[in-house]
């Protein structure tokens, strides 16, 4: 018999991520890293290079990104938000693809530009920058994950 802990299925957590691999500048770091807190409401976490890559020109320890992981009513709020304002404002949107949903039922959704955030300010436009936005899921399958986001009211294509 199931606990009830794993009874429903639900999403478990949000994470909001960016990279800055290839930002040079430190107030161009330091505006994404305010952005995000702004978009994601919580401060974001210096993600940090595992290994040296000579290809990309990166070395160990040398930050590549920014993320933020929201849980319980903030990652609510946020969804929210993605649902009813964001996803809205992207231009010549038609829905979101299935094939967005991966086999183990997370759904990541890519933004080329933050701007389509609210709280991103315009005069952040010729910096913008692409965010990612993954929904982890506690369910199994793909079929399941579908149902559950779009019970929720992500507007997937016909």
């Amino acid at each position: 018999m199931k606990s009830l802990k794993e009874k429903y299925n639900k999403i478990v957590k949000v994470i909001v991520s960016t990279g800055i691999g290839s930002v040079k500048d430190e107030s161009r770091k330091e505006n994404i890293k305010k952005s995000l807190t702004l978009i994601a409401g919580q401060k974001p976490k210096v993600n940090q290079a595992k290994k040296s890559i000579a290809s990309f020109k990166s070395q160990k320890g040398v930050p590549i990104g920014y993320s933020v992981t929201l849980r319980g009513q903030r990652m609510y709020d946020f969804l929210e938000k993605l649902i009813n304002i964001t996803i809205p404002r992207v231009r010549d949107f038609r829905g979101l693809g299935p094939d967005l949903i991966d086999q183990t039922g997370n759904m990541t959704i890519g933004f080329k530009e933050h701007i389509v955030f609210p709280e991103a300010a315009v005069e952040d436009v010729r910096s913008a920058f692409g965010v990612g936005v993954t929904i982890v899921t506690n369910t199994k399958t793909k079929q399941e994950a579908a149902e559950l986001l779009k019970h929720i009211g992500f507007p997937f294509k016909k």
